[in-house]
Protein backbone atom coordinates (compact mmCIF):
# COMPACT_ATOMS: atom_id res chain seq x y z
CA UNK A 1 0.00 0.00 0.00
CA UNK A 2 1.75 3.56 -0.78
CA UNK A 3 2.28 6.08 2.02
CA UNK A 4 0.36 9.42 1.33
CA UNK A 5 2.09 12.24 -0.79
CA UNK A 6 3.72 14.14 1.91
CA UNK A 7 3.04 17.60 0.95
CA UNK A 8 5.68 20.35 0.15
CA UNK A 9 7.38 22.02 3.23
CA UNK A 10 6.04 25.89 3.04
CA UNK A 11 7.87 28.88 3.58
CA UNK A 12 5.53 30.32 6.44
CA UNK A 13 6.52 26.54 8.28
CA UNK A 14 10.22 27.45 8.16
CA UNK A 15 9.17 30.51 9.66
CA UNK A 16 7.27 29.49 12.99
CA UNK A 17 9.70 27.04 13.61
CA UNK A 18 12.15 29.50 13.51
CA UNK A 19 10.47 32.42 15.29
CA UNK A 20 10.63 34.87 12.86
CA UNK A 21 7.95 36.62 10.40
CA UNK A 22 7.24 34.58 7.25
CA UNK A 23 8.82 37.83 5.31
CA UNK A 24 11.67 38.05 7.37
CA UNK A 25 12.61 34.23 6.56
CA UNK A 26 11.50 35.25 2.78
CA UNK A 27 14.53 37.87 3.32
CA UNK A 28 16.99 35.52 4.59
CA UNK A 29 16.68 32.94 2.30
CA UNK A 30 17.31 35.86 -0.72
CA UNK A 31 20.49 37.38 1.28
CA UNK A 32 18.80 40.77 0.15
CA UNK A 33 17.55 41.95 3.44
CA UNK A 34 19.04 43.42 6.39
CA UNK A 35 18.65 40.23 8.65
CA UNK A 36 20.74 39.42 11.23
CA UNK A 37 23.15 36.65 11.04
CA UNK A 38 22.06 34.67 13.71
CA UNK A 39 18.37 35.41 12.57
CA UNK A 40 19.62 33.30 8.47
CA UNK A 41 21.20 30.95 10.76
CA UNK A 42 18.10 29.83 12.60
CA UNK A 43 15.92 30.05 9.66
CA UNK A 44 18.51 28.01 7.94
CA UNK A 45 18.54 25.41 10.69
CA UNK A 46 14.72 25.50 10.77
CA UNK A 47 14.37 25.02 7.37
CA UNK A 48 16.98 22.08 7.14
CA UNK A 49 15.09 20.48 9.53
CA UNK A 50 11.56 20.31 7.91
CA UNK A 51 13.58 19.65 4.42
CA UNK A 52 12.68 23.06 3.14
CA UNK A 53 14.78 23.88 -0.16
CA UNK A 54 14.20 26.98 -0.61
CA UNK A 55 11.18 29.45 -2.12
CA UNK A 56 9.44 28.09 -5.01
CA UNK A 57 10.47 29.23 -8.18
CA UNK A 58 7.88 29.10 -9.89
CA UNK A 59 5.68 30.96 -7.82
CA UNK A 60 7.85 33.49 -7.50
CA UNK A 61 8.20 34.36 -11.25
CA UNK A 62 4.36 33.78 -11.12
CA UNK A 63 4.31 36.67 -8.78
CA UNK A 64 6.25 38.73 -11.21
CA UNK A 65 4.56 38.36 -14.02
CA UNK A 66 6.66 35.21 -15.17
CA UNK A 67 6.56 31.94 -15.94
CA UNK A 68 10.15 31.60 -16.82
CA UNK A 69 10.08 29.80 -19.68
CA UNK A 70 10.90 30.63 -23.18
CA UNK A 71 9.24 28.61 -26.11
CA UNK A 72 12.02 28.10 -29.22
CA UNK A 73 9.74 27.19 -32.46
CA UNK A 74 12.03 24.65 -34.28
CA UNK A 75 10.78 24.18 -37.76
CA UNK A 76 10.61 20.22 -39.13
CA UNK A 77 11.28 17.48 -36.67
CA UNK A 78 14.05 17.93 -33.68
CA UNK A 79 15.71 15.04 -34.66
CA UNK A 80 17.11 17.22 -38.17
CA UNK A 81 17.84 20.00 -35.71
CA UNK A 82 20.05 18.18 -33.65
CA UNK A 83 21.88 16.71 -36.15
CA UNK A 84 22.76 19.89 -37.47
CA UNK A 85 25.53 20.97 -35.81
CA UNK A 86 24.95 24.77 -36.94
CA UNK A 87 21.26 24.64 -35.25
CA UNK A 88 22.90 23.08 -32.34
CA UNK A 89 25.14 26.02 -31.33
CA UNK A 90 22.87 28.52 -31.79
CA UNK A 91 20.70 26.60 -29.36
CA UNK A 92 23.99 26.41 -27.22
CA UNK A 93 24.51 30.05 -27.38
CA UNK A 94 20.66 31.20 -26.43
CA UNK A 95 20.51 28.85 -23.88
CA UNK A 96 23.67 30.38 -22.23
CA UNK A 97 22.07 33.70 -22.12
CA UNK A 98 18.53 32.35 -20.87
CA UNK A 99 20.75 30.65 -18.01
CA UNK A 100 21.72 33.74 -17.10
CA UNK A 101 18.12 35.68 -17.01
CA UNK A 102 17.72 32.68 -15.75
CA UNK A 103 14.73 31.50 -17.60
CA UNK A 104 14.01 27.69 -19.04
CA UNK A 105 13.81 26.40 -23.02
CA UNK A 106 11.12 24.91 -24.19
CA UNK A 107 11.60 23.45 -27.46
CA UNK A 108 8.55 23.68 -30.18
CA UNK A 109 8.83 21.10 -32.59
CA UNK A 110 6.22 22.68 -35.81
CA UNK A 111 6.17 19.76 -38.54
CA UNK A 112 6.57 21.04 -41.47
CA UNK A 113 3.31 22.27 -43.05
CA UNK A 114 1.30 21.46 -40.33
CA UNK A 115 1.40 24.88 -38.06
CA UNK A 116 -1.55 24.40 -36.23
CA UNK A 117 0.29 22.03 -34.54
CA UNK A 118 2.42 24.06 -32.72
CA UNK A 119 -0.12 26.49 -31.67
CA UNK A 120 -1.92 23.70 -29.99
CA UNK A 121 1.10 23.40 -27.89
CA UNK A 122 1.82 27.16 -27.69
CA UNK A 123 -1.68 27.78 -26.38
CA UNK A 124 -1.31 24.95 -23.61
CA UNK A 125 2.12 26.41 -22.61
CA UNK A 126 2.75 29.68 -19.93
CA UNK A 127 5.38 31.49 -21.93
CA UNK A 128 7.42 34.77 -21.65
CA UNK A 129 8.59 34.96 -24.96
CA UNK A 130 8.78 32.80 -27.95
CA UNK A 131 11.81 32.62 -30.56
CA UNK A 132 11.46 31.93 -34.01
CA UNK A 133 14.82 30.02 -35.41
CA UNK A 134 15.81 27.68 -37.57
CA UNK A 135 15.11 28.65 -40.82
CA UNK A 136 11.14 28.81 -40.70
CA UNK A 137 8.71 29.99 -43.35
CA UNK A 138 7.90 32.89 -44.25
CA UNK A 139 4.41 33.34 -42.89
CA UNK A 140 3.60 31.73 -39.55
CA UNK A 141 -0.41 31.45 -38.31
CA UNK A 142 1.31 31.11 -34.63
CA UNK A 143 2.35 34.66 -34.87
CA UNK A 144 -1.22 35.97 -34.78
CA UNK A 145 -1.97 33.39 -31.67
CA UNK A 146 1.00 35.02 -29.99
CA UNK A 147 0.32 38.73 -30.49
CA UNK A 148 -2.99 38.16 -29.14
CA UNK A 149 -1.59 37.16 -26.01
CA UNK A 150 0.76 39.76 -25.62
CA UNK A 151 3.92 37.49 -25.71
CA UNK A 152 6.92 38.91 -27.15
CA UNK A 153 8.73 37.87 -29.95
CA UNK A 154 11.91 37.24 -31.60
CA UNK A 155 13.14 35.35 -34.95
CA UNK A 156 16.33 35.28 -37.46
CA UNK A 157 14.80 36.91 -40.21
CA UNK A 158 11.45 34.69 -40.64
CA UNK A 159 8.53 34.75 -40.33
CA UNK A 160 8.21 38.28 -41.79
CA UNK A 161 6.22 40.15 -39.57
CA UNK A 162 6.85 43.69 -38.00
CA UNK A 163 5.91 42.21 -34.36
CA UNK A 164 8.45 40.31 -34.35
CA UNK A 165 12.00 41.69 -33.22
CA UNK A 166 14.50 40.24 -35.59
CA UNK A 167 18.74 39.19 -35.87
CA UNK A 168 18.56 38.60 -39.51
CA UNK A 169 21.20 37.66 -42.21
CA UNK A 170 22.31 38.82 -45.48
CA UNK A 171 21.73 35.68 -47.03
CA UNK A 172 21.71 37.14 -50.40
CA UNK A 173 24.99 39.10 -50.08
CA UNK A 174 26.88 36.24 -47.86
CA UNK A 175 26.09 33.69 -51.13
CA UNK A 176 27.35 36.60 -53.83
CA UNK A 177 30.51 36.44 -51.53
CA UNK A 178 31.45 33.28 -52.02
CA UNK A 179 29.80 32.83 -55.50
CA UNK A 180 32.48 36.04 -56.50
CA UNK A 181 35.64 33.91 -54.87
CA UNK A 182 34.86 30.83 -57.01
CA UNK A 183 34.40 33.28 -60.40
CA UNK A 184 37.88 34.85 -59.18
CA UNK A 185 39.23 31.76 -59.24
CA UNK A 186 38.07 31.33 -62.79
CA UNK A 187 34.60 29.14 -62.39
CA UNK A 188 31.72 29.80 -64.43
CA UNK A 189 29.97 26.62 -65.16
CA UNK A 190 28.58 26.48 -61.32
CA UNK A 191 25.83 24.30 -59.79
CA UNK A 192 23.61 25.29 -56.73
CA UNK A 193 22.43 23.03 -53.81
CA UNK A 194 19.38 24.02 -52.07
CA UNK A 195 18.25 23.86 -49.52
CA UNK A 196 14.18 22.85 -49.31
CA UNK A 197 12.41 25.84 -50.96
CA UNK A 198 8.64 24.47 -49.49
CA UNK A 199 8.00 21.94 -46.75
CA UNK A 200 6.80 19.41 -49.50
CA UNK A 201 10.37 19.65 -51.61
CA UNK A 202 11.72 16.66 -52.73
CA UNK A 203 15.40 16.21 -53.93
CA UNK A 204 15.79 16.93 -57.48
CA UNK A 205 16.13 19.65 -60.03
CA UNK A 206 14.94 23.32 -59.42
CA UNK A 207 14.42 26.78 -61.47
CA UNK A 208 14.28 30.27 -60.63
CA UNK A 209 10.42 30.12 -60.71
CA UNK A 210 10.41 27.62 -57.84
CA UNK A 211 12.67 30.17 -56.07
CA UNK A 212 10.28 32.99 -56.73
CA UNK A 213 8.17 31.16 -55.09
CA UNK A 214 9.77 29.52 -52.27
CA UNK A 215 8.40 29.61 -48.72
CA UNK A 216 11.58 29.31 -47.08
CA UNK A 217 13.14 33.29 -46.82
CA UNK A 218 16.56 31.68 -46.37
CA UNK A 219 16.75 29.16 -49.32
CA UNK A 220 14.95 31.69 -51.42
CA UNK A 221 17.66 34.49 -50.80
CA UNK A 222 20.73 32.43 -50.89
CA UNK A 223 19.49 31.25 -54.50
CA UNK A 224 18.69 34.44 -55.51
CA UNK A 225 22.43 35.49 -54.79
CA UNK A 226 23.67 32.45 -56.34
CA UNK A 227 21.79 33.36 -59.59
CA UNK A 228 23.27 37.39 -59.49
CA UNK A 229 26.59 35.58 -60.62
CA UNK A 230 25.82 32.39 -62.34
CA UNK A 231 22.55 33.07 -63.90
CA UNK A 232 23.22 31.63 -67.20
CA UNK A 233 25.71 29.33 -65.85
CA UNK A 234 23.66 26.07 -66.75
CA UNK A 235 24.64 23.46 -68.35
CA UNK A 236 23.17 20.25 -66.59
CA UNK A 237 20.97 17.83 -68.07
CA UNK A 238 18.03 17.75 -65.77
CA UNK A 239 18.92 20.68 -63.75
CA UNK A 240 18.98 23.41 -67.26
CA UNK A 241 18.93 26.45 -64.52
CA UNK A 242 22.11 24.40 -62.53
CA UNK A 243 19.82 24.41 -59.38
CA UNK A 244 18.94 21.16 -57.30
CA UNK A 245 16.86 21.49 -54.19
CA UNK A 246 16.50 19.01 -51.60
CA UNK A 247 14.33 17.63 -49.03
CA UNK A 248 16.42 17.93 -45.89
CA UNK A 249 19.65 19.65 -45.75
CA UNK A 250 21.57 16.85 -44.83
CA UNK A 251 24.74 14.93 -46.02
CA UNK A 252 22.74 12.42 -47.49
CA UNK A 253 20.90 14.38 -49.74
CA UNK A 254 23.45 16.62 -50.20
CA UNK A 255 24.94 13.69 -51.72
CA UNK A 256 21.71 12.46 -53.79
CA UNK A 257 21.54 15.79 -55.58
CA UNK A 258 25.25 15.79 -56.37
CA UNK A 259 24.86 12.99 -58.08
CA UNK A 260 22.07 14.24 -60.35
CA UNK A 261 25.16 17.53 -61.14
CA UNK A 262 27.98 15.74 -61.51
CA UNK A 263 27.73 12.11 -62.70
CA UNK A 264 27.35 13.38 -66.41
CA UNK A 265 29.84 13.98 -68.99
CA UNK A 266 32.40 15.98 -68.58
CA UNK A 267 32.03 18.88 -71.12
CA UNK A 268 28.97 19.18 -69.26
CA UNK A 269 29.77 18.42 -65.49
CA UNK A 270 30.22 21.81 -62.63
CA UNK A 271 33.51 22.75 -61.93
CA UNK A 272 32.10 24.05 -58.71
CA UNK A 273 29.11 23.74 -56.94
CA UNK A 274 27.71 26.02 -53.84
CA UNK A 275 25.89 24.57 -51.19
CA UNK A 276 23.50 26.29 -48.86
CA UNK A 277 24.95 24.75 -45.88
CA UNK A 278 27.78 23.50 -44.41
CA UNK A 279 26.27 19.73 -44.86
CA UNK A 280 25.26 20.23 -48.09
CA UNK A 281 28.60 20.74 -48.83
CA UNK A 282 30.09 17.65 -47.49
CA UNK A 283 27.40 15.62 -49.18
CA UNK A 284 28.54 17.03 -52.14
CA UNK A 285 32.28 16.21 -51.43
CA UNK A 286 30.74 12.76 -50.51
CA UNK A 287 29.28 12.07 -53.90
CA UNK A 288 32.14 13.74 -55.78
CA UNK A 289 35.03 11.22 -54.13
CA UNK A 290 32.48 8.13 -55.02
CA UNK A 291 32.56 9.39 -58.60
CA UNK A 292 36.36 9.64 -58.48
CA UNK A 293 36.52 13.43 -58.74
CA UNK A 294 39.34 15.37 -56.46
CA UNK A 295 38.18 18.20 -54.35
CA UNK A 296 39.47 20.89 -55.61
CA UNK A 297 41.26 19.35 -58.27
CA UNK A 298 38.54 18.41 -60.22
CA UNK A 299 35.70 20.21 -58.87
CA UNK A 300 35.43 23.15 -56.05
CA UNK A 301 32.81 23.03 -53.27
CA UNK A 302 31.79 26.04 -51.43
CA UNK A 303 29.25 25.71 -48.29
CA UNK A 304 27.35 28.00 -45.95
CA UNK A 305 27.22 27.95 -41.76
CA UNK A 306 30.69 27.72 -40.44
CA UNK A 307 30.27 25.01 -38.36
CA UNK A 308 33.32 22.24 -36.97
CA UNK A 309 33.66 19.27 -39.01
CA UNK A 310 36.18 16.84 -37.21
CA UNK A 311 35.33 13.93 -39.15
CA UNK A 312 36.79 16.10 -42.64
CA UNK A 313 40.62 16.02 -43.33
CA UNK A 314 40.08 19.24 -44.87
CA UNK A 315 38.66 22.48 -44.23
CA UNK A 316 35.29 23.76 -45.79
CA UNK A 317 35.27 27.10 -47.91
CA UNK A 318 32.31 28.76 -46.49
CA UNK A 319 30.33 31.52 -45.05
CA UNK A 320 30.43 31.54 -40.83
CA UNK A 321 27.18 32.91 -39.50
CA UNK A 322 29.27 32.60 -35.87
CA UNK A 323 26.42 30.23 -34.41
CA UNK A 324 27.14 30.47 -30.80
CA UNK A 325 27.96 34.36 -30.61
CA UNK A 326 24.20 34.56 -33.05
CA UNK A 327 22.66 32.23 -30.00
CA UNK A 328 24.15 34.86 -27.90
CA UNK A 329 22.97 37.76 -29.06
CA UNK A 330 19.49 36.57 -29.75
CA UNK A 331 19.77 35.65 -25.81
CA UNK A 332 20.77 39.35 -25.50
CA UNK A 333 17.78 40.56 -27.36
CA UNK A 334 15.83 38.53 -25.70
CA UNK A 335 16.64 39.72 -22.29
CA UNK A 336 15.80 43.47 -23.45
CA UNK A 337 12.10 41.75 -24.70
CA UNK A 338 11.31 40.26 -21.64
CA UNK A 339 12.57 43.56 -19.77
CA UNK A 340 9.70 45.37 -21.37
CA UNK A 341 12.05 46.51 -24.33
CA UNK A 342 11.35 46.07 -27.93
CA UNK A 343 15.31 46.25 -29.03
CA UNK A 344 15.92 47.52 -32.88
CA UNK A 345 16.18 44.52 -34.86
CA UNK A 346 19.54 43.62 -36.60
CA UNK A 347 21.63 41.86 -38.67
CA UNK A 348 24.12 38.68 -37.76
CA UNK A 349 27.89 39.11 -38.92
CA UNK A 350 29.23 36.71 -41.52
CA UNK A 351 32.77 36.24 -42.63
CA UNK A 352 33.81 34.37 -46.01
CA UNK A 353 36.24 31.40 -44.89
CA UNK A 354 38.18 30.14 -47.39
CA UNK A 355 39.53 26.55 -46.81
CA UNK A 356 40.85 23.95 -49.02
CA UNK A 357 37.84 22.93 -51.04
CA UNK A 358 38.43 25.97 -53.43
CA UNK A 359 40.51 25.91 -56.34
CA UNK A 360 41.51 27.57 -59.96
CA UNK A 361 39.94 25.94 -62.67
CA UNK A 362 42.34 23.35 -63.67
Amino acid sequence: MSRPRQPRPTLRAVAQAAGVSTSTASLAFSGKGPVAPETVARVLAAAEELGYAGPDPLASSLRQGRSGVVGVVVEGRLLHAFRDPFAVSVLDGLSQVLDEIPAGMLLIAQPAGTPERAITQLSATALDAVVFSLCGPDTNPAVDHLAARGIPMLGDGSPADPRITHLALDNRGATIELARHLEGLGHRRVAHVMMPLRHDSVTGPADPGDVAAAEFADTRDRALGFLDVFGDAGGVPGAPSGLVQTSIPDVEQGAIAARLLLDVPLAQRPTAVVAQSDLLAMGVVRAAEELGLRVPGDLSVTGFDGVELPWFAGTLTTIDQHGEAKGRLMGEMLRGLLDGDRPADAVQRTDLRVGTTTAPVG
